[in-house]
């Protein structure tokens, strides 16, 4: 979900610690990953849970409570307690948490980046170039007094005034996915805690251990217990959350069948809910585009992070004769990338979650050939040596016109790329259109006239001209339309200031004693 001028792995801030102790962390042993509520690292009540396997080596790591209902309430109740006070606390002195925190966290980036990669299985880079996105989250949120600010207007009738404050809600939940353990949780938590929020956060429980060691960063800084709380478990916790009528607001990131679930049940508990979905989203190559660049770019976009982002490419329309050349040249770009552990040198691409991923993803990549694709990568057979129980996918290309396909609407979720040709770029307009997704969209042309009307027309929440991955900085919104999105205020910048307040409107008039008189 990193865009293309994201700070490299030589710019992002340099670890304080010690090579050994980033070694220790990464290679300690977490038996039983704990919940962390009301300032206390707890075993949940859940009596089984879900054992963590590395995705390079397929070996367990850690294990992961279920969670329950009853880790839910004690959460909640932590959380609660603590409202009042921080509600009181002035924005001003409620930043001052988030400036250590972003100290803390860009010195112990590296530590952190390698808990990414151990448990998720990216490239150590883009686990950096994650942490690096959610760092600028943190500062976004220290903007919250000014963020935060209302307005008025004086004599809105003869001596009245009327004004319009912003409120925090109280106890909040975000449920994050694995895909981003380290970014997602800092679209939200920052912004929901400067408001005065206090908040309960369910990480994946396919990568809890990034979310708990930024816990214990959030515990270094001295947040006062209970501000912010972790939960761990899958479905039961979700639905407790959902449930729970002190929770008012949910954030929300994963599949689209499971954003409609939360939204659905959120929505129908009073709750405010912001749910951001699956994605199947599109580039379209013009014959005019900077061939190189742009073979370049949608490589990165398409097979970075093994194809397990919101925002990746899923399919090329290559418009009239881009079609010969811009194939030939992705065709040698992936058979390039070298794929392995994230923690090696030179991994260009790491292995997908789990061993269900994998073949669900290589299920597909049969459908795809099953229905008339042409094969111009296969990344089936791909091997990498001494880590042969890891959940490896190569770069994978397919061509064909996939529209009246499974493959047209499903969200691969891996380093899959399917090509489609198009007459001009209307017919390419119209084939994303037809799409039920609308999370992101990109052109690659040199004419400043397409690449309008293709911001103009194109019905998809996050635009990119010349950029494979249109993620927006921190200080824009997340945006996402149709399937992909559910909800009305989006992730970051100013919508999460308003998803995370409530408005209220003061009108009031102070009779003088000269009026009284008179």
């Amino acid at each position: 979900m990193r865009n293309n001028d994201l700070r490299s792995a030589k710019q992002a801030p340099l670890c304080a610690c010690s090579l050994e102790d980033v070694l220790v962390w990464a290679l300690k042993p977490m038996e039983q990953v704990q919940n962390w509520i009301g300032g206390r690292w707890t075993a949940s009540a859940g009596a089984d849970g879900l054992e963590l396997l590395n995705p390079a080596t397929g070996q367990a790591i850690a294990h992961c409570p279920n969670g329950t209902p009853a880790d839910v309430g004690a959460a909640v109740e932590a959380a609660a307690a603590a409202f009042p006070a921080w509600r009181r606390t002035p924005p001003q002195e409620r930043i001052q948490y988030l400036f250590k925190l972003r100290g803390l966290l860009a010195a112990h980036l590296d530590e952190v980046a390698r808990t990414i990669v151990r448990e998720n299985g990216k490239t150590l880079g883009e686990a950096r170039a994650e942490l690096q996105r959610g760092l600028e989250n943190i500062e976004v949120a220290c903007g919250i007094p000014t963020l935060m600010q209302g307005y008025n207007l004086e004599d809105v009738a003869s001596g009245i005034d009327e004004i319009m404050i912003r409120q925090p809600l109280g106890v909040v939940a975000a449920i994050t996915p694995f895909n981003f353990p380290g970014m997602i949780p800092l679209w939200f938590l920052p912004y929901a805690i400067a408001c005065g929020n206090t908040l309960v956060v369910k990480p994946s429980e396919r990568v809890p251990l990034t979310m708990a060691r930024l816990g214990e960063l959030i515990e270094q800084t001295g947040l006062p217990k209970g501000v912010v709380n972790i939960v761990n478990g899958g479905r039961d916790v979700v639905n407790a959350l959902l449930d729970h009528p002190q929770v008012r607001a949910i954030s929300f990131v994963g599949s689209t069948p499971v954003a409609r679930h939360v939204y659905a049940r959120g929505s129908a508990n009073g709750k405010r809910v912001q749910c951001q979905g699956g994605a199947k989203n599109h580039v379209v190559v013009l014959p005019d585009a900077d061939l190189e660049m742009t073979t370049k770019i949608v490589s990165d976009s398409a097979f970075g992070c093994a194809g397990q982002r919101c925002l990746a490419v899923s399919v090329a329309v290559t418009v009239g004769e881009a079609q010969h050349s811009f194939r030939e040249a992705m065709a040698q770009t992936a058979i390039g990338i070298q794929v392995g552990d994230g923690l090696e040198p030179g991994t260009q691409m790491g292995p997908v979650i789990t061993a269900q991923s994998q073949q669900r993803i290589l299920d597909c990549i049969g459908k795809g050939l099953a229905s008339g694709a042409k094969p111009i990568v296969d990344g089936r057979g791909v091997k990498v040596s001494g880590r042969d129980h890891g959940y490896f996918v190569g770069p994978t290309v397919l061509e064909g016109n996939f529209e009246s396909t499974e493959l047209a609407t499903t969200e691969i979720f891996g380093p899959v790329l399917t090509l489609t040709p198009a007459r001009d770029l209307d017919e390419a307009i119209d084939m994303i259109a037809r799409n039920p997704y609308g999370n992101a969209a990109s052109i690659f042309t040199s004419s400043g006239v397409a690449a309008r009307k293709f911001r103009y027309e194109v019905p998809a929440g996050n635009i990119g001209v010349n950029i494979g991955i249109a993620a927006p900085m921190a200080y824009f919104p997340f945006s996402g339309w149709k399937d992909s999105f559910l909800g009305v205020l989006h992730g970051q910048g100013r919508d999460a200031v308003e998803f995370y307040t409530d408005k209220k409107v003061v009108v009031e008039r102070w009779p003088s004693e000269w009026s009284r008189r008179f």
